[in-house]
Parts: structure tokens; sequence; C-alpha cells
């Protein structure tokens, strides 16, 4: 981790909640003037810990009210077969997170759809394309807690 300071952290936590704030009202929000805000977010993008910039999106009011995990288990683990398996899946649109995880499955998909005939079209794209080995889906009933706010 970084060696931020106190004042890093209440920067951090605002632009958690409204990254879209101007840049003197994030000053104000921390108590800083907005000559000696401007020099610890430029300090906080060159060290790495503030990434892009990016506005949420509501998938319901966009017709993308169907969300589904997906577990993947493979035979293969190879360089090459990782490589295609990763280009299939980012090349959906629908696959809105990807990770690769330890345990009983080797992968985890989070994948929205407007409904579960737009899902099995997202699913049978990805099974045609590449050999798998288990695919198990869990569909969101309700999301309880989505796209929280990292504790710092």
């Amino acid at each position: 981790m970084q060696n931020i300071d106190h004042i890093d952290r209440a920067l951090l936590r605002v632009l958690q909640r409204d990254s879209s704030l101007s840049q003197r009202a994030l000053a104000e929000a921390v108590g800083l003037s907005q000559n000696a805000c401007w020099k610890r977010l430029a300090q906080l993008r060159k060290c790495g810990l503030l990434g892009q910039y990016t506005l949420r999106l509501d998938p319901r009011s966009l017709g993308l009210g169907f969300t589904a995990f997906v577990m993947v288990r493979t035979r293969h683990h190879d360089h090459h077969w990782l490589a295609r398996f990763r280009s299939i899946v980012l090349a959906i649109p629908n696959v809105v997170e990807f990770h690769r995880i330890a345990g009983d499955y080797d992968y985890l998909l989070k994948i929205v759809a407007h409904d579960m005939h737009g899902f099995d079209k997202v699913y049978r794209q990805m099974i045609e394309q590449i050999d798998l080995d288990t695919v198990t889906s869990h569909i969101v009933m309700e999301a309880i807690a989505d796209n929280r706010e990292l504790p710092i």
C-alpha cells in the first residue's frame, strides 16, 4: 500500500462518493486550498492510487435488469488456452466483471442482460467458442450491496 496520510484518505473517500465534484468543492470538503488539493491529486495519480474517472450507470434503467454470476471450471491451464479464453470473454460486452479465482472453480464472471433469453444468448456464445469443463450460473434476485466504496 502506498504511504498516504489522513488528508489523502479523506480525498479518496470523497472522490469515491462523487468524482464529479469540482476541484474547489473537493478542496473545501477536505479543508485544503485548491492548489494544495491539485498537488495532492497529481501525486495520487502519479503513484497509481487514482485510476480513471468513470460514471456508474443504472443497469435496470438501461433495460439490463438481469444479472448472473457464472462460475467456470476448465481442464486447460496453459497460456495459449487462457489467452484465447480471455479474448473470447472480453469480446462479450455483457460480461462486466471477469476474475480468475482460487477454489473449486477457475473463473468468475458477472454478466448483465435484458432477461433470461439475453443471458442464454451470451452463455451459448461463450460455450460454443471454447471448451469448458463445468459452467454453473447463479441468478441474482436482488443486489443488496452493489458497487460499495473501498474501506479507506
